[in-house]
C-alpha cells in the first residue's frame, strides 16, 4: 500500500501559484494554459484552499477552490497527474475538500466540468453532486459545460 498524504494550504502565495501552473502544464486534459495573473485575479480577496496530494512524498495531484460567498465553495481546478491515476486520489481530494469546506461553515459545493470528462462526471454523481445547469456548445456536444452542486450541510 502506498503512503498517501494531503496537505491543505489556505495562504496562496506566489510559490503556490507557480506550483499550480506547473502542475496544470502536466495535465493532458487541460487545453487552456493558466498563468500567474489569471490565478491571482481569480483568487484575490477570497477564502481559498489548495490541496496537494502526495504519494510516497511525491506530488501526485492537486485541488484548488475558493469561496463564492458565505455559503458556497467553488472547486475550481484540480487533477491527478497521469502516472498516479486509478489510485482513488481524486476521490480522496474531493472528500477532503468537502470536509474542510463544511468545517469552515460552507453548505454548498459547486464545480464545473465538461461533457467530455466522463470519469469526473461519474465521480461527482457518485458523490451526490447534482447537475444544476448545462451550457450547450452548439458545435461540439463534448464541450457542453456542466455545473454541479452538492449540499454538504443542512
Amino acid at each position: 500500500m502506498y503512503s498517501i498524504t494531503i496537505e491543505q494550504h489556505t495562504q496562496i502565495d506566489a510559490d503556490a501559484i507557480n506550483l499550480v501552473i506547473e502542475l496544470c502544464s502536466q495535465i493532458p486534459e487541460f487545453e487552456r494554459q493558466y498563468n500567474t495573473e489569471t490565478l491571482k485575479q481569480r483568487l484575490a480577496e477570497r477564502r481559498c484552499l489548495l490541496q496537494l496530494i502526495r504519494v510516497e512524498g511525491e506530488i501526485a495531484g492537486f485541488k484548488l477552490g475558493y469561496a463564492i460567498d458565505e455559503q458556497k465553495f467553488y472547486s475550481w481546478l484540480g487533477a491527478v497527474l497521469p502516472d498516479y491515476r486509478q489510485l482513488g486520489l481524486a476521490q480522496q481530494l474531493l472528500a477532503d475538500q468537502e470536509q474542510w469546506a463544511l468545517a469552515q461553515g460552507f453548505s454548498i459545493m459547486e464545480v464545473n466540468t465538461y461533457n467530455q470528462f466522463t470519469s469526473m462526471l461519474k465521480m461527482l454523481i457518485n458523490h451526490q453532486y447534482q447537475i444544476a445547469s448545462v451550457t450547450n456548445d452548439e458545435k461540439n456536444i463534448s464541450q457542453n459545460k456542466i455545473r454541479l452542486q452538492k449540499l454538504i450541510a443542512a
